[in-house]
């Protein structure tokens, strides 16, 4: 689960033969104007509207009002979206080249407007915010090509935090989807195009087969740079009769993948595809390990900062595969004088004030601690996020990657990750975690950390392995973000034909202590007064005793207790109504190194310590490969 849709690349490209027209997108001058919701929707097209119009749910677009707010919108039911209003009042507002067209847009949509530009005038094609539609469809469009992420709620955290808060199953930015959606099938030129969708949340469109109820034509899974994309799209403007469902080529090749020269939400630049874990669950690492080209990637953040962003962010599965990719070292040891490299690049670019970490894993944080330590010399002083209650940076800095954690029972994490953890065994998954989180703490990385809550065959000895980590992580006085979600047979994935929990009632007194546990401990840095922890204990539980009840079921009570601390966790514990965790056994960084495949050994750096006994004899064995200290992959 990503914070943009930059790496399922969204609707595919088109074809057509240019006709010589200049670009009117405003990129000439760049001004900029800032505007309301409702400050352009009722203009009619101009001039028959365009060929070919791109468009994103306004949810899936902003790149401002705070930066979890995408994920707010992705997770919490529409009826709390006064709370988004009144802390973002400004949220629905945003910014247009002069000819209306969207200043900024998803970086998944600027590559398929990347991939189309090969082939058409910038003049036939706009990407435009979707309550500008109606200004751009007229009698010449032939395509309306969508990106999204979540169109219909279904995703690893839109189902449980949905029913959490009551009984709607449409989080907010599901109604915006469908918002747009129904934007698309009223147009009084409908019959006249054809609506091609893509992005990483087309899937559930075919899998709740809501082609007629959306007004979709066509639902694309794969990348706009494949030439089966073009022939879609050229199907699509023929006014050929389309595919309900197709998937197209990923490029195997870096040199393939195409980068936006315009401005993307959250200045989201691709940085690699694919990650080399093969976790069971995972639809990204389904595609090839690539790490982009370092000049391509410096060309799109120069394109963004000269298109007014301020900020930056590398979109990937894993950060620390970056320059690491497809040489004589494994990917899992990184290439520490590469990433210093780039990132020092990507931050003293002039004209970039913010930067925001994208997905990682925790094993590297293990392997080379100094690489954690010297990457926060280089990044913590342009991160826009303040933890004034954890950091001990002088502005109370810190940085929040995206990290799986999953679960933290080893039966349970052979069946879905067994290579997580490399390059050590699974079977010390926990320890490899706590050391890890214990590196990044001390460097003021406090990661967002994902669990699967419900996996197929998850038993309770699972739940409680995982909550023997959670309060392990508690009681060392370390700090994440867990982010619990109900797990989601998603499309695609090697578990897609797998059932787990579906549905909140389903959740075992276990399963709920789990995810309250998270959100216990997640909400404590942010409650700095003294009255914040009485009004949230009063607040939880009212919402319960009017609402939750009936929609969480009998399991959710004494969850929802300990979560509002309206009783002592020991004293719960004491009742029977709670578990909490006994102690688990953490083996040392060197007794980690010490399991790592000896033929391997050589990959470790010397200046991290903790080496393991006979290391130096190993190393004389089997020479480390110059790759190691390669500075780019440019």
């Amino acid at each position: 689960m990503s914070l943009s849709n930059s790496q399922a690349t969204p609707s595919p490209s088109v074809n057509g033969k240019a006709n010589g027209h200049l670009p009117t997108n405003g990129k000439a001058n760049g001004n900029r104007q800032a505007a309301t919701l409702e400050s352009h929707g009722d203009a009619a097209p101009q001039s028959g509207g365009k060929l070919i119009v791109i468009t994103a749910p306004l949810t899936e677009t902003i790149d401002h009002a705070g930066y979890f707010i995408q994920m707010s919108m992705a997770s919490l039911p529409i009826w709390l979206e006064g709370i988004l209003n009144k802390k973002y009042p400004d949220w629905r507002n945003v910014e247009y080249n002069d000819d209306g067209s969207a200043r900024y847009m998803p970086a998944g949509v600027r590559v398929l407007e990347k991939s189309i530009l090969r082939e058409f005038a910038e003049d036939d094609v706009v990407c435009c915010f979707p309550q500008d539609l109606d200004k751009f469809i007229g009698a010449n469009t032939r395509v309306v090509a969508v990106s999204t992420h979540n169109p219909l709620g279904v995703t690893f955290a839109a189902g449980v935090y949905t029913s959490i808060f009551g009984s709607s199953k449409m989080p907010i930015n599901s109604h915006y989807s469908r918002e747009m959606f129904a934007t698309i099938k009223a147009n009084p030129h409908r019959e006249n195009f054809k609506v091609i969708v893509g992005g990483s949340g087309g899937w559930q469109i075919t899998q709740t087969n809501s082609f007629e109820e959306l007004s979709v034509d066509c639902v694309v899974e794969g990348r706009s740079e494949s030439t089966d994309t073009l022939k879609l799209f050229r199907q699509a403007i023929a006014g050929e009769t389309l595919p309900r469902q197709i998937d197209v080529a990923h490029p195997k090749d870096r040199n393939e993948i195409l980068f936006p020269d315009k401005r993307t939400t959250f200045g989201v630049v691709e940085m690699t595809t694919g990650c080399g874990r093969r976790c069971q669950f995972c639809v990204p690492d389904l595609n090839p390990q690539i790490d982009m080209p370092k000049d391509k990637i410096m060309n799109a953040v120069r394109a963004n900062v000269r298109d007014g962003n301020k900020q930056i962010s590398l979109a990937t599965e894993d950060m620390f595969i970056w320059g690491q990719v497809h040489t004589e070292t494994p990917f899992y040891f990184p290439n520490r004088e590469a990433l210093l490299d780039l990132y020092a690049d990507i931050v003293n670019t002039p004209g970039v004030e913010q930067h925001v970490l994208s997905h990682s894993t925790i094993a590297p944080a293990v392997v080379d601690p100094l690489l954690i330590e010297k990457l926060s010399e280089v990044c913590l002083d342009k991160s826009p996020i303040h933890l004034p209650m954890l950091s001990t940076h002088p502005l109370k800095k810190s940085l929040t990657p995206l990290i799986g954690l999953e679960t933290g029972s080893v039966r349970m994490a052979k069946q879905i990750m067994p290579s997580k953890g490399v390059p050590f065994s699974i079977e010390d998954w926990p320890s490899v975690f706590i050391r890890g989180l214990e590196v990044l703490n001390r460097n003021n990385w406090f990661p967002a950390v994902t669990l699967i809550v419900g996996n197929p065959g998850e038993t309770d000895e699972d739940t409680k392995a995982t909550l023997d980590l959670i309060y392990e992580v508690e009681r060392r006085g370390q700090f994440a973000f867990f982010i619990p979600s109900i797990f989601t047979p998603l499309h695609d994935t090697r578990m897609q034909d797998k059932e787990g929990v579906t549905e909140t009632l389903q959740l075992t007194p276990l399963q709920w202590q789990l995810i309250m546990k998270c959100w216990k401990m997640n909400l404590r840095p942010g409650q700095y007064s003294w009255w914040a922890p009485t009004a949230w204990r009063m607040g939880a539980l009212g919402l319960w005793a009017w609402k939750l009840r009936k929609t969480n079921g009998p399991s959710f009570k004494w969850p929802l207790f300990m979560f509002s601390s309206a009783i002592p966790e020991w004293l719960m514990d004491k009742m029977g109504k709670i578990y909490v965790g006994k102690p688990i056994e953490v083996k040392t960084r060197k007794e980690l190194l010490a399991t790592i495949k000896p033929n391997q050994w050589q990959y470790l750096r010397e200046d991290n310590g903790d080496l393991p006994d006979g290391w130096h004899e190993q190393v004389q064995k089997h020479k480390a490969p110059k790759t190691l200290t390669v500075l780019s992959r440019s």
